[in-house]
C-alpha cells in the first residue's frame, strides 16, 4: 500500500542499500544515505518518519545517528530499525531505546521487508488516526491497508479501538485492549472463530472507533495468535482448494540473503 510515510534507508554497503530501496519503494516515500554524516544532513533537511539504519558504518554508526536525531525536536519522535548482528544486538544494542525494533543479520530480504513493512503500517494508521474527522471515526478501504495489517498496526502500537470491517453485508466488530485483540463478533461467531472468518478479506471496509470499548472477552488467544493461526487456516483452505501458492523452499530460494 504506498502511502505518505518517509523513510530514510542507511547504509555503506551500495549493494545491500539499492536493494532494500527497490523492496521497500512501493511501501513509502523511501531516500537513502550511504553514511551516517549524509544521512544526518538530509533528516535535518527532510525529516523522516522512519529510519532504517545499519548498525556497524564506518564513522557515525546506526545507533549514534538515532541517538543523535531523537535529541532533535523536528525528529524526537522518529521511529527506528537497526539492522545489526544477532552478538550486537543481545551485547550492544538490547539495553539502549534507541531503536524500536532490530532486523538480525544475515537477512533474507523478504523477510527484513516484511519486518519494516510492519512499522512503516503502523506509522501510516497513525498518520491516518491523526487526520480522522472530528467525531474520532477513522474510515478507510481495506485495499489500503489489508485486515491483517490493520490488525498487527493496531497491536504494534498498543491501541484501544472498536475495529468495525465490513464487506456488502457481511460485518464483524473486534475490539482492542492495548493492541491485544479481547472481543469479537462475526454474525453468530464470537472470538477467535470470528477473527478467522475476516482476515483472508481482500475487499471491503474498516472503521476504527478510538471510543470504543467492551467489557466482553470472548477470544483465547493474543493478537499474533490469532493472526498464525488464522494465517494457518487460510493456507489448509486454500490447499483443499487447489490453490496453495508456492512453498516456503521454494520462496526461500527466489529470496536474496543479504549480510552488510
Amino acid at each position: 500500500m504506498p502511502n505518505d510515510v518517509k523513510v530514510l534507508l542507511v547504509d555503506d554497503n551500495p549493494m545491500v542499500l539499492g536493494m532494500l530501496k527497490g523492496a521497500l519503494h512501493p511501501l513509502g516515500i523511501v531516500s537513502t544515505a550511504s553514511d551516517g554524516a549524509d544521512a544526518l544532513l538530509k533528516a535535518v533537511d527532510d525529516p523522516p518518519d522512519l529510519l532504517v539504519s545499519d548498525y556497524r558504518m564506518p564513522g557515525m554508526d546506526g545507533q549514534q545517528l538515532a541517538q543523535k536525531l531523537k535529541g532533535r525536536p523536528a525528529t524526537a519522535k522518529l521511529s527506528v530499525i537497526l539492522l545489526a548482528t544477532k552478538a550486537d544486538i543481545t551485547e550492544k544494542l538490547s539495553h539502549h531505546d534507541s531503536a524500536d525494533d532490530y532486523v538480525e543479520k544475515p537477512f533474507f530480504l523478504k523477510e527484513a521487508t516484511q519486518r519494516i513493512k510492519r512499522v512503516i503500517d503502523k506509522i501510516a494508521l497513525e498518520k491516518m488516526a491523526k487526520n480522522a474527522p472530528r467525531d474520532g471515526v477513522l474510515r478507510g478501504s481495506l485495499a489500503q491497508m489489508n485486515v491483517i495489517d490493520l490488525m498487527q498496526s493496531l497491536e504494534m502500537g498498543r491501541k484501544s479501538c472498536l475495529l468495525t470491517l465490513t464487506r456488502e453485508n457481511e460485518k464483524c466488530e473486534v475490539y482492542f485492549s492495548e493492541g491485544q485483540v479481547i472481543h469479537a463478533a462475526y454474525g453468530s461467531l464470537t472470538g477467535d472463530q470470528a477473527v478467522f472468518k475476516v482476515l483472508g478479506w481482500t475487499g471491503g471496509n474498516f472503521q476504527l472507533d478510538f471510543e470504543g470499548k467492551t467489557t466482553q472477552q470472548s477470544t483465547s488467544l493474543n493478537t499474533q495468535g490469532l493472526l498464525m493461526e488464522g494465517l494457518r487456516l487460510l493456507d489448509e483452505a486454500n490447499r483443499d482448494q487447489g490453490q496453495a501458492g508456492p512453498s516456503p523452499d521454494t520462496e526461500e530460494e527466489d529470496d536474496v540473503l543479504l549480510d552488510t
